[in-house]
This record gives structure tokens, C-alpha cells and sequence, in this order.
């Protein structure tokens, strides 16, 4: 065979080599794991969109952020809520992307354990998402970013904590003054920012009140109350809560005791009415006089042994029907039946009584007592209050104001400040704030970026940029020069010693001012949780790489939620629901 014979052999080898290998990659059998119709996403590509969705969220609270910040108006499909607390807006948003959603928990997260700085955690999660998106595009490795975050957050901690200014050796009436401040601080960027000196007042009194061990929120009551100014809200030393349902008789009841023996019930004080389906047979109407005698002797058995026991106020979870109502007041006894909860729970903390699930075999020992019950009128509502409590470790703020939405936000506003205040009280730790504390940090890390030789230092250095965002927010939302502010700031903090208590003013053209002696103050542990927060929502939406969506749980969700709000509004399944608000249901991404 000759050389042109051989090649032209070799090469239809080749050929049907090469058609027997696709045809084998043709026959073999797809593999599929997803349900068809399955939406996939993965990759560097993917990062980028949960980044940029978490943007999205980023600009839309950053502009509430100080006390010139502005007012989120969000309305849903039942009413409208005017806001600038970053947790409430964002809860109100309903936010669906799932990565963005991370920015939300954390915002519930801050303010569930400390109250405050809820709209600071999101805004550094997200310019650390904007720092690391910077450094994807240049090649780097996500691992490599997290690690240097990671480093960078161990950094801050140690050197927030040198940074600290501790109270606890201070006297009482100092440390009053500080906690007040404090309170102050917190209000600075909400509603009630021209009345702070007024309420840092009330919400300090109210703290005190509480156990010191314990310093539980829930004992310490807000109660709206619409119509009046502002400044007719008061601190009540004790329990309030609104006059509940009552019968006719309720008017003949005493309004006003001292020194009054109370028991709080856990039961029904009326006649019970039969079920449906019950079956009563008897042979001579003799016999039904006597079922009906028996029903009256239960209930007046249970209303003889209040009376016995002498109790001056009767108070019940459950109803007090019209019998007892008539019965009470002809022996000069209060009744008030269906009462909250909460308000009983802060009652039997306040004044000392037990709450009983019967009325039989009632002793002294689970009594209460008060210094001073009335009820009163406040606006067009009528309140119970309790006051000079013996065993009084709850407190209550009774909120007056004009608009529901006005008295709404002044609540919001007075929970943070209750919250600030309880954690102040509790750790005795503050450190400056108007963004003296993030620019003194961010000079440490920038430092400390220069001693490292390898990639973290840029990862590192950009955490340090990360926390600047909230002094320039600060100055941005003030009206004032960012860029200017800024290079301030930097110079104070790198040229001064005290340079690091220097912070954002926004009530002057210079901008800068010594937040410490300006008593712009902070408790330290909500700096600490936002940066460990931020910091782990960042790496946790950096290490998300791929994102499946299976399209039919996708419309069952959809249709779960639209039968929802159909059963919420009153409307049958043929119904149009009426398509929700602009912050509504809000897609992102």
C-alpha cells in the first residue's frame, strides 16, 4: 500500500472515530434533577445581582439616616404609616428578593436587641456589598474578601472597645444625666426630636422603675391617647390601660379608691348561655326552675366570695357580664372584664395580686393593693390607672397627640429610646456618636492595612471606606459638603488627641464638632452589634453563588397569599383584590 493509500485509510479512521464518539454523546440519557421549568443561577454573575438587589434596599432607607433625616410614607392595603425607622420600613416594604431580604432580618435583629441603629446596620452591610462588588470586578475571590472582612470586623471590635467610655463608677445623679443624654441621642433622628429634653425625661423615670436585674420592656406600657399637644403625655408611676366593655350598671360603680385590695381573674363572671347542640329533658316544669336556680346559685356563690373576701377592684381577662356588673356596684366594688393581656401581667407585677382561675377557697395572699386607684378622662377616652404601686416594677406612658399617624411614629420613636436607655443602664459603656466612632475605626484600620503585604490589605482597606459611609450620609442628609466634612474629620482625628471624639454637626456651616463634650453619646453595645451584623450579612451574601427558583412553589405562594388577603378583606374567591401600594410586595432584582 502506498504512503497516499495509508493516509487516505488513517484519515477515514479518524472520521469514523470522531462520528462514533457524538453519536455515543447523543445516545446517552439527560440527567435531570430540577423539576422542569426550574429557574437556575450561579456564579460571579449571580453575586452581582444579589449585591446590586441589596442596593436597591441600601438607597431606599439611606436618606432617614440622622436628624435631619427624612420620611418614609408607605402605604399597604389597610392604612398608611409615616416612618423613618429603617426595621419599620423595610418590614413594611415586604420585601421578596431573597438576598435582599438578609438586609431586612438584620434590621429586625438590631432592633430587637438593642433598639436603635437599625437604618446604620443596613447602610454598612451595604457599602461593604458596593466595596466587594469593586473587587469581583477585578478578579477577586470572594473567599478572599470574606476572609479579609472577617479580620477586619476583629479589628474594630478590639479597637471599639479601647474607645470605650464606661459610667459605672459615676454617682447616681451623673449617671442619670448620662443615660439621659443617651436618650437624647436616640431621639436626636426621629419625630419627637424637638420635644427629646421632654421625653429623654419620661423614658429615664420609666427604666428606673423596672427591675434592675431584669429591666424587662414589656413592663413598661404606651398607651395612645388622640387629641391634646404633646406635651400633655405623662409617666404614670404604676398601671393604665383604656376602659374596657361594660354593662349599664358600670356607672353606679365607685371611680376612686385608696389603699384598694385587688384580685385579678382569669374567669368568666356571667350567666353561660347553652351550646347548640345541648339537650336538657325534662318531665315538669319544676325541673326546669330548678336548672335555672342552679345556673343563678353558681354565679352568685362566685360573686359572695369576692365580696367576702373584701375586695375593693375586680379585673378579669375574660367578661363580666350585666349580673355582676349590677352585683358589684350595689356593693361598692370596681369590675372591669376583658382586659389585655399585658396590662394584666404588668398588674399583678405592679400590685403584687395573683392571678386566679377560680374564686373558691381565695385568701389575703393573693391580694393586691395600690396607693391611689381612679379612673379618668383623657381626651374622649376614658383610662384605669393605678397608681404608687408597693411592689411597683412597671411603669406607663400615657402619649397624647393629633394625628394617629403623628402619635404612631412618637410610640416607634419612644420604644428605641426605652430600648437605648435599658442598655445603657445595663452596661454602663458608651462610646461618641455622629459618626466620630466609624471614623475612628476606619483610622485604625487603615493602619493597620498598611503592616499586611497581601490582598486582605485592600479588602481590608475597603471595610475602612465601608464605615465612613455614615458621617458622609450624615453630612449628605444635613445639606451639607460630604467631601468636605470628611477631609475634616480626618484631619481632627489623625492630628488630635481628643480628635477622636470629633464627629458630624449638622447645625453648623463647619460641620465638625466634638460629639463627647456636645453630649452626642451612644451605648457601645449598639456600635458592636451593628458592626458584627453588618458584617455577617455581607459575607453571607457574598458566599451565595447560585440561586434555584422552582416557578410552581413560586405561584402556590402566590395564590397562599392572595386567598389570604381575600379572607383578610371580606372578599369570596371570585373577587378582585385590589392591587397593593407602591411600598407594597416590592420586587427587587
Amino acid at each position: 500500500m502506498c504512503i497516499r493509500d495509508r493516509r487516505r485509510v488513517h484519515g477515514e479512521n479518524q472520521n469514523l472515530q470522531g462520528y462514533i464518539t457524538i453519536m455515543s454523546a447523543l445516545l446517552q440519557p439527560n440527567i435531570i434533577l430540577l423539576r422542569e421549568g426550574t429557574d437556575t443561577s450561579q456564579g460571579r454573575s449571580q453575586i452581582m445581582s444579589n449585591i446590586n438587589a441589596c442596593q436597591v434596599v441600601v438607597d431606599i432607607v439611606k436618606t432617614t439616616l440622622g436628624p435631619r433625616g427624612m420620611d418614609k410614607l408607605i402605604q399597604t392595603q389597610r392604612d398608611v404609616t409615616i416612618s423613618n425607622d429603617g426595621a419599620t420600613i423595610v418590614d413594611l416594604l415586604d420585601i421578596e428578593h431573597p438576598a435582599a431580604r438578609v438586609l431586612a432580618d438584620i434590621a429586625k435583629s438590631q432592633d430587637n436587641e438593642v433598639g436603635d441603629g437599625t437604618t446604620s446596620v443596613m447602610l454598612i452591610a451595604g457599602e461593604l456589598m458596593r466595596e466587594a462588588k469593586q473587587f469581583l470586578d477585578d478578579g477577586m475571590s470572594p473567599q478572599t474578601i470574606i476572609a479579609g472582612y472577617r479580620e477586619a470586623l476583629a479589628i474594630c471590635l478590639e479597637k471599639l472597645q479601647e474607645q470605650t467610655i464606661s459610667f459605672s463608677d459615676k454617682a447616681h445623679e451623673e449617671k442619670r444625666n448620662i443615660l439621659k443624654k443617651c436618650a437624647m441621642t436616640s431621639l436626636n433622628s426621629k419625630l419627637l426630636n424637638h420635644y427629646k429634653e421632654y421625653f429623654s425625661e419620661l423614658v429615664v423615670s420609666a427604666v428606673e422603675k423596672l427591675d434592675p436585674q431584669l429591666l424587662d420592656k414589656e413592663l413598661v406600657g404606651i398607651k395612645q391617647v388622640t387629641g391634646g399637644s404633646i406635651h400633655e403625655s405623662f409617666l404614670v408611676d404604676g398601671v393604665a390601660f383604656k376602659k374596657t366593655f361594660s354593662y349599664a350598671g358600670f356607672e353606679q360603680q365607685p371611680k376612686k379608691f385608696t389603699n384598694p385590695k385587688i384580685v385579678l381573674l382569669n374567669l368568666e363572671l356571667e350567666l353561660k348561655s347553652e351550646k347548640s347542640n345541648a339537650e336538657v329533658r325534662i318531665e315538669k316544669p319544676e325541673d326546669y326552675q330548678a336548672i335555672v336556680d342552679a345556673e343563678w346559685d353558681i354565679i352568685y356563690e362566685k360573686l359572695h366570695n369576692l365580696k367576702n373576701i373584701g375586695a375593693s377592684i375586680v379585673l378579669s381577662k375574660l367578661p363580666i357580664g350585666d349580673l355582676a356588673t349590677q352585683y358589684f356596684a350595689d356593693n361598692n366594688i370596681f369590675c372591669a372584664g376583658r382586659v389585655q393581656k399585658e396590662d394584666m401581667e404588668r398588674l399583678a407585677s405592679a400590685t403584687g395580686a395573683q392571678i386566679q382561675t377560680t374564686v373558691n377557697g381565695l385568701s389575703e395572699s393573693v391580694l393586691g393593693t395600690c396607693g391611689v386607684f381612679e379612673e379618668v378622662q383623657l381626651g374622649a377616652e376614658r383610662y384605669n390607672m393605678f397608681k404608687d404601686c408597693p411592689n411597683s416594677k412597671t411603669a406607663t406612658i400615657v402619649l397624647r397627640g393629633g394625628a394617629e399617624q403623628f402619635i404612631q411614629e412618637a410610640e416607634r420613636s419612644l420604644n428605641d429610646a426605652i430600648m437605648i436607655v435599658r442598655r445603657a443602664f445595663k452596661f454602663n459603656q458608651i462610646v461618641a456618636g455622629g459618626g466620630a466612632i466609624e471614623l475612628e475605626l476606619s483610622k485604625e484600620l487603615r493602619a493597620y492595612a498598611r503592616t499586611i503585604q497581601n490582598k486582605r490589605q485592600i479588602v481590608i482597606t475597603g471595610f475602612a471606606k465601608a464605615l465612613e459611609t455614615i458621617p458622609r450620609i450624615l453630612a449628605d442628609n444635613a445639606g451639607l459638603d460630604s467631601i468636605e466634612v470628611l477631609n475634616k474629620l480626618r484631619q481632627k482625628h489623625a492630628l488630635s488627641t481628643d480628635g477622636r471624639y470629633y464627629g458630624v454637626d449638622i447645625n453648623s456651616q463647619d460641620g465638625v464638632i466634638n460629639t463627647y463634650e456636645a453630649f452626642i453619646w451612644e451605648p457601645q453595645v449598639v456600635k458592636l452589634n451593628a458592626l458584627n451584623s453588618a458584617t455577617e450579612a455581607a459575607c453571607t451574601v457574598l458566599s451565595i453563588d447560585e440561586t434555584v427558583k422552582n416557578p410552581k412553589h413560586e405561584q402556590n405562594k402566590l395564590a397562599a397569599k392572595q386567598a389570604h388577603d381575600r379572607a383578610r378583606l371580606g372578599k369570596g374567591p371570585g373577587q378582585a383584590v385590589r392591587p397593593p401600594g407602591l411600598g407594597k410586595n416590592m420586587k427587587l432584582g
